[in-house]
């Protein structure tokens, strides 16, 4: 065999499976389709939306947040061209990463794309049409997802976009309708609402963010209508028609009657879709369900047991974290080890104005499953350090087990937290109590001390400051 291991995709499940296998000792191959490494989340996905999201915010805080810390500014201007040459520039940068990261670790790199011959070679197709075999003992799949719409929307890229094209705005729209009010929706429209987008949100669920808890959801709607997104939720998308200039959406609400909305552009965020075409899955007898997805065990294989999947081409959250814990989990596993993941332990992040985070089970899922738990929660009005910082608004909720005490799930929406829920993942990691966070000491003052007083809370109510 040419190589040990050779992976399909690098994204953040591909590339850091590559390194660990290299690390490991073996001898590792990665095929890439695109120019850069990096998949999604680098070039068009998770890095650069946070660029643009931390320009943006600065710019609406100089607007509108600076003066209660007595600064006055004047003449605020926009260089809108080279806020996104930023972003550019700190992908190039991420990518130079990815690239010595390969060279250091010794992995080859293959551009093009993969296509199986069997289950222990593959074709790559490079971008000039030529083509070479190589061969592995194993084989990993994190080829990842792709952008996926609904019944009556045709993607055209031109004015209905996906996130993709919305990165890549050559100026400022006045006016944009986003359909879907997850994650993706949500960040890109709050970028565009700072720098002056008049945004409308079209949601056929009954609240933002519906797989988090639902007390994060109220919160933040609150504070989107503030910054000036609009919502319209329990909207059925029907049609969406563009011309040279503009988008017309047509919907209907609970009420089933007809609503229009106009706009600039569509960015369509109803998800993506796992990205499995083209791999020659059928001819090793691996099927795929009917979005693409594939299906593994519990140690990521497939059918074909030397060839495994991760990341968004398989069950789960399509999170770039998760992808890269799993692309650790079978790199040791192919190494003869004993790898560990847990998969109730895998935080979910929305980086909007406030943050959102969120671990473990909602409050509706304990409530469906019949599992009997108490609730601790704590305002961030009441930090010292939000205070001192002007970041009130948000709060920690933690859920633990009526009986055990042990916590089930903790959700934060507030200033910092996407790191904040790091302390969540550990406790339930190390399957820890209420109790056992809630005595442990906490600096003062910091956002994570919410936390400390949130397990408190749901202690026997022993919340100091509150």
């Amino acid at each position: 065999m040419d190589f040990d291991v050779i992976v399909i995709g690098s994204g953040p499940g591909g590339y850091v499976a590559a390194i660990r296998c290299a690390q490991l000792g073996k001898k590792t191959a990665i095929i890439e389709k695109y120019p850069n490494l990096g998949g999604t989340c680098l070039n068009v996905g998770c890095i650069p939306s946070k660029a643009l999201l931390a320009s943006s915010e600065h710019f609406h805080n100089i607007q509108k947040n600076i003066a209660i810390h007595g600064i006055t500014v004047d003449n605020v201007n926009l260089d809108f061209p080279k806020l996104m040459a930023r972003k550019e520039s700190v992908i190039d940068q991420n990518c130079k990463g990815i690239d010595f990261l390969m060279s250091k670790n010794k992995i080859q790199v293959f551009p093009g794309l993969a296509t199986f011959i069997n289950k222990n070679e593959v074709i790559v197709t490079g971008v000039n049409g030529e083509k070479q075999t190589i061969s592995a003992d194993n084989f990993i799949i994190a080829t990842g997802s792709k952008p996926t719409s609904i019944p009556g929307v045709n993607i055209d890229k031109e004015r209905i976009i996906t996130s993709t094209e919305a990165l890549s705005f050559k100026e400022i729209p006045d006016s944009m309708v986003i359909i879907g009010a997850g994650v993706i929706g949500l960040e890109l429209g709050s970028v565009y609402a700072r720098l002056g987008t008049k945004i409308q949100v079209v949601e056929f669920m009954d609240s933002l963010i519906p797989n988090m808890d639902k007390a994060l959801s109220k919160e933040l709607q609150r504070a989107l209508k503030k910054l000036g997104m609009k919502f319209h939720l329990n909207h059925k998308v029907q049609s969406v028609s563009s011309d040279d200039t503009s988008v017309k959406l047509i919907a209907k609400n609970n009420k089933d009657a007809e609503v229009s909305f106009e706009a600039d552009y569509c960015l369509v965020a109803t998800g993506r879709k796992p990205y499995s075409e083209g791999l020659g899955l059928a001819d090793l007898g691996i099927e795929t369900e009917k979005n693409g997805m594939i299906s593994v065990n519990d140690d990521f294989q497939t059918i074909t047991p030397n060839v495994c999947a991760i990341g968004d081409v398989i069950r789960g959250p399509m999170l770039a974290h998760k992808a890269s814990e799993e692309g650790v989990y079978v790199a040791e596993y192919l190494a003869g080890l004993k790898p560990h993941i847990n998969t109730n332990a895998i935080p979910g992040v929305v980086y909007t104005h406030p943050e959102v985070s969120s671990v473990g089970a909602s409050q509706e899922e304990l409530t469906e499953k019949g599992i009997a738990f108490k609730s601790g929660s704590f305002t961030y009005r009441a930090l010292g350090r939000a205070r001192a910082a002007n970041e009130i608004n948000g709060f920690v909720k933690v859920l633990a087990n009526e009986v055990s005490d042990k916590i089930l799930g903790v959700h934060i929406i507030g200033a910092n937290a996407s790191d904040m829920i790091g302390e969540a993942v550990a406790a339930i990691e190390m399957a820890a109590t209420a109790a056992q966070v809630g005595n442990m000491s906490h600096a003062h003052p910091t956002y994570s001390e919410a936390i400390k007083e949130a397990c408190l809370a749901a202690t026997a109510d022993r919340c100091i400051h509150s």
